[in-house]
């Protein structure tokens, strides 16, 4: 241990990194159980729960921004009109990413649906190339061709697109991107991006509401309990992400976001019994593979860069050491 750092401190530091990961397991494993939830909030359909997901959002934000006597945060965003036009686009994106996993795990493609967030990491990386001018190595490239071979065997394995697993990485990789280039604090975000949206789900639940087809309220008292819940079920594990990433590396945040689709994939194979064919195994199989190769080359680049940093504090001690 360094002189400089006291027990105190590194205790401290423990602790929060022990919350950090606390927090990224609960987030990660409360959207893995994600396609156990929307079923029960049929008889209602994927926009109408759409539309609820956002409403109850925007109120469960509104609350939590009350109860902590936080609304201050939201005045620089919205003297920022950079920010909230990146803003409305991740609204856009999430919406989107939203409202097709919805529809997908409900019409039973559970597995295609997870598949989605495996790839979802790759993709990411290669959007930070197309937009943010960063460069892969080799082994990124590498897992990024096996990434997209896999696509070519499950779109025969499939006998079409796998477009609810490409919809979903590209849009949720959209949603990090833009929330990247935006630089918004996490709470503000998330009740700009929901308020963005709100106006249009309330306006589809009236017009549902006039042509009678409205499930809230008219189905059970446990539906109506469900949908309403749908604010806080989406908004908890955002702030749980949001709380893990302030406190652990992002190294150890992506490799905890492969939680989520793998009790994705458990569920769609083993509980639900969705039809897993030879060619989709093998598709799979290619996907698992560049997830290894990325997750391998990303492991040993942080290993060097702390051996780089530790080198470099341990030149700094000799030269500043007394003789």
């Amino acid at each position: 241990m360094n002189e400089n750092t006291s027990p105190t401190t590194a205790g401290d530091a423990r602790t929060s990194t022990r919350l950090g990961l606390i927090f990224g397991f609960a987030a990660y494993g409360i959207w893995g159980f994600f396609p156990l939830f929307f079923p029960l909030l049929e008889p209602a359909s994927a926009l109408e729960i759409l539309a609820y997901r956002f409403l109850f959002s925007l109120a469960f934000m509104a609350l939590l921004l009350t109860v902590t006597r936080s609304w201050d945060r939201l005045r620089p965003v919205l003297r920022d009109g950079r920010a909230m036009l990146l803003l409305f686009a991740a609204a856009s994106l999430i919406g989107t990413n939203w409202g097709v996993y919805i529809w997908g795990v409900n019409s039973g493609h559970i597995v295609e649906a997870s598949l989605g967030y495996f790839i979802n990491p790759l993709v990411l990386v290669l959007m930070g190339v197309v937009f943010l001018g960063e460069r892969l190595r080799r082994l990124q490239w590498t897992a990024v061709g096996i990434a997209t071979f896999a696509v070519v065997v499950l779109t025969v394995g499939y006998g079409k697109l796998p477009w609810i697993a490409l919809v979903l990485a590209f849009s949720f990789a959209g949603y990090g991107l833009a929330k990247k280039l935006a630089g918004v604090d996490p709470q503000a975000a998330l009740t700009i991006e929901t308020a963005y949206v709100s106006p249009l789900s309330l306006a589809y639940l009236m017009w549902l509401s006039s042509a009678g087809l409205l499930t809230f309220g008219h189905s059970s008292v446990g539906n109506t309990v469900l949908l309403m819940a749908t604010g806080a079920v989406t908004a908890i594990p955002l702030l749980l992400f949001g709380g893990a990433a302030n406190r652990i590396p992002l190294s150890r945040i992506g490799l905890l976001q492969y939680l989520t689709p793998s009790i994705q994939f458990v569920i769609g194979v083993w509980v639900v019994g969705e039809q897993m064919p030879p060619a989709r195994w093998i598709g799979f199989a290619f996907v698992w593979v560049a997830l290894a190769t990325f997750t391998f080359d990303l492991l040993r680049s942080n290993r060097s860069n702390r051996a780089a940093r530790v080198a470099s504090s341990t030149d700094l001690d000799e030269v500043e050491a007394p003789v």
